[in-house]
């Protein structure tokens, strides 16, 4: 392991004004993005839309590093040059999705656990010579009726753990991503209560495998109102209950935090990021991981037709340029009107 080497990518990942473009949907997930602009999900298809938002000119001013699904790793934009070579010559590094999804957690129903621990060291050791970078795995705690479980918390945390050991052992970053969902009809408190829990577990299971905290990026989501909530907090409510949680449980050794959109809105989740920032001084990078909040609409301005190839770039480097502002509290609504 080189730690210096994490420290070091782990820092440009998170660096000051820029953040993450999480372009890692799996095959079924593009599918159905793309049924929604009546596009067939080709191989052909989902390199041309990937190739379009990594080659959009100056993209590397507001975009650190993309996140890459395995099938994009192995792909090449239209000059013959393989992704993970075309963004590190952009100065963008180059990540990927290793966990296998969420799958039911036995004998707790509604709950899950995420797969993909097995033969993942001879993965990162074959995603490295591919040209990663960093590497990412989410874990998913869903809010409702009696759940989450202590138990679904802890098993979920440790396999994060885990994980992100294994990455360190190769040189690689893990981006550990323990994302509470927002599709309840829950309230902020409960939303907080839950995350206080996830993040606690996981920064003691993080420890206990002996994680090196400054190599390592943390994408957790915000404290939010469920999307179902029939009275939804204010943004300044979610910005001070997000950074009050974060204080708590997170050290402030992790180089930076990189949240995830997690349902919001484009506009809603930069203007939560944005408002993060004024809330006061904060003891780690804070920025964005964002996938949907960043190519919902530069995927329905390209329509999967080659004339608006750069009418879709425009739209991704718009809303990766307002973000960007967001990542260091710069973004207010009128940009929107104003783009």
């Amino acid at each position: 392991m080189n730690r210096s080497e994490l420290a070091r990518i782990a820092q440009a990942m998170v660096a000051r004004g820029k953040g993450i473009l999480a372009a890692d949907e799996s095959t079924g997930t593009i599918r159905k993005r793309f049924e929604a602009i009546q596009l067939e999900s080709t191989e052909e298809h989902r390199r041309t839309y990937r190739d379009m938002l990594f080659s959009a000119p100056g993209a590397a001013e507001s975009i650190s590093g993309v996140i890459l699904y395995e099938e994009t790793l192995r792909q090449k934009s239209a000059d013959g040059t393989p992704f993970p070579q075309y963004l590190t010559r952009l100065g963008i590094v180059p990540g990927i999705k290793v966990d296998r999804g969420a799958k039911p957690l036995a004998g707790f129903p509604g709950e899950t656990i995420t797969e993909g621990l097995d033969g993942l060291r001879e993965r990162l050791i074959e995603y490295r010579g591919l040209g990663a970078r960093f590497a990412k795995w989410r874990a998913v705690i869903d809010i409702a009726a009696g759940i989450p479980s202590a138990f679904a918390i802890e098993a979920n945390a440790h396999a994060l753990a885990r994980y992100a050991a294994l990455c360190q052992e190769n040189d690689i970053v893990p981006i550990v991503e323990p994302e509470v969902l927002m599709d309840g009809d829950h309230s902020i408190e409960r939303c907080e209560e839950v995350t206080d829990a996830t993040l606690s577990c996981v920064f003691k299971q993080l420890q206990d495998q002996r994680v090196v905290l400054e190599g390592m990026v943390l994408k957790p989501n915000m404290v939010i109102s469920g999307k179902k909530a029939a009275q939804r907090a204010a943004p300044e409510a979610v910005a001070e209950a997000t950074v009050r949680c974060l204080k708590r449980h997170v050290p402030p050794a992790v180089p930076g935090i990189a949240f995830l959109s997690g349902g919001q809105s484009p506009a809603e989740a930069t203007l939560h990021l944005s408002l993060i920032h004024q809330t006061g001084s904060l003891p780690w990078a804070v920025t964005f991981s964002y996938g949907r909040a960043l190519q919902e609409t530069a995927l329905a301005a390209w329509g999967g037709r080659s004339a608006d190839f750069k009418a879709g770039q425009q739209e991704f480097l718009r809303r990766a340029k307002l973000n960007a502002l967001a990542s260091t509290g710069r973004y207010s609504t009128d940009l929107e009107r104003a783009a």
